[in-house]
């Protein structure tokens, strides 16, 4: 089936409690608004909504017009909602808290907190020569703090990217977005093909390996991550690297001075192999942490606990 053009929820709708004020982001899986409660605070609402299998034409009803599709379509919706559950235990400040989630117009809607602020993306884009070594570190080291708590709850993200990193007003960074995970560290057989980004995907999604993946698989797309922030631009998509790999050195690419260390770590996520990988969130952070040689002693962890809000000027 085609993928269809769903029409989000009209502003002023009142969806249990929250009104809804307009769409922030959509996507081939759901789509995300922004949404106000009785006391005015603001939310982030994200509706399931997989373009390929339901529609919504008009009104607020969703409806499948294939039967073929509604098993799949509920087999997702109960993952969704179980995803919410999962992320609703998370209370960490560098995960977005996700404080609701509930069934609606025949679908299911996560409620998240509404961060303030920029994505990395948009760092990347505007502010990229604010990306020194040090604020390179000082953000993945604590990111690397809410990547460790999503995996502790035997969740894995699948989707880290610069568009789901957001740097919020306060400089810390929050992994957000979680519409690909639906994927656990449990035994439970995977019915539903991760959903990925060129780029920043780990090769063992394009296999669609479930077996294979883990918290190294989300470690790849940190170190995509962090190529793009240097490089500004995503390295070759993992499926073509194992065709031919042509991915283009970080040394080459960097506009600033990095240390060979820095280098070496990203290349080290970035391994086709995942058991070349920095296996957890925990092994990266340290990696992380440690002083490179060509950056003198003094002053160089005292400017890590700096505000990362500092590092940005415009």
């Amino acid at each position: 089936m085609p993928s269809q053009v769903n029409q989000p929820l009209p502003s002023g709708y009142v969806l249990n409690g929250y009104r809804i004020d307009k769409p922030l982001s959509s996507g081939g899986f759901s789509i995300v608004y922004l949404a106000y409660d009785e006391s005015q605070t603001p939310f982030a609402i994200k509706e399931y909504l997989p373009a390929s299998l339901a529609l919504r034409a008009e009104g607020t009803e969703v409806h499948i017009d294939d039967p073929a599709n509604i098993a799949a379509f509920r087999h997702g919706l109960k993952c969704f909602f179980e995803e919410g559950r999962s992320l609703a235990l998370i209370a960490h400040p560098n995960v977005v808290r996700v404080e609701n989630f509930f069934r609606a117009n025949e679908t299911c809607y996560m409620v998240m907190q509404y961060v303030r602020g920029r994505t990395l993306q948009f760092h990347i884009q505007r502010n990229r020569a604010e990306f020194t070594e040090t604020f390179m570190r000082r953000i993945f080291i604590h990111l690397m703090n809410g990547l460790r708590e999503v995996h502790a709850n035997k969740l894995l993200h699948l989707d880290i990217k610069p568009a789901n990193v957001y740097i919020a007003m306060d400089g810390r960074p929050v992994l957000l977005d979680f519409g690909a995970a639906r994927i656990t560290l449990s035994d439970e057989p995977m019915k539903l093909k991760p959903m990925y980004t060129a780029g920043f995907a780990a090769p063992e999604q394009y296999n669609f390996e479930p077996t294979r993946l883990g918290p190294w698989s989300d470690i790849y797309s940190v170190g995509a991550t962090m190529y793009t922030c240097i490089s500004g631009t995503p390295p070759q998509a993992a499926d073509a690297r194992m065709e031919k790999d042509r991915l283009i050195p970080l040394r080459t690419l960097a506009r600033e001075a990095y240390s060979d260390e820095l280098y070496s770590i990203v290349e080290m996520c970035l391994e086709l192999d995942h058991l070349k990988r920095p296996q957890t969130a925990f092994e990266l952070q340290k990696l992380l942490m440690i002083e490179p040689q060509d950056t003198g002693r003094k002053g160089f962890f005292d400017t890590l606990n700096k505000p990362i809000s500092k590092f940005f000027t415009k």
